[in-house]
């Protein structure tokens, strides 16, 4: 559809909310565990926004940038299983959850 189609604009929303729901249960998780520092300086790498280099993200949390692959590796799994289990609670079986992930990437690409 077009990019002003109502339809897909409630999609993109949906899309959206998702994303910021998975986000903001990760923060709190980061958070209990004494990380909301590091979730903070990686949240762009989940996002695709990335603010600062790979070298100066582990200077930032004094880490080698091994141990940051592995950090930003860990994140980003957690991630997607917040997001998996979000999008689970609107459809029915695994089939479906496949088809509306892939649907809900590609909505945000149609940005």
């Amino acid at each position: 559809g077009r990019p002003d189609d109502p339809e897909l604009l409630f999609d993109r929303e949906w899309a959206l909310e998702t994303i910021a729901g998975a986000l903001r249960a990760l923060r709190e998780e980061m958070e209990r565990a004494g990380k909301g520092g590091q979730f903070d300086v990686l949240k762009g790498c989940l996002t695709g926004q990335e603010e600062s280099s790979r070298e100066q993200m582990a200077a930032k949390l004094d880490m080698s940038e091994g141990t940051l692959k592995v950090a930003v590796h860990r994140l980003r799994q957690r991630y997607r299983m917040l997001l998996r289990a979000a999008v689970a609670e609107t459809v029915n079986g695994e089939e479906e959850l496949e088809d509306e992930m892939r649907y809900l990437i590609d909505v945000l690409r149609k940005q």
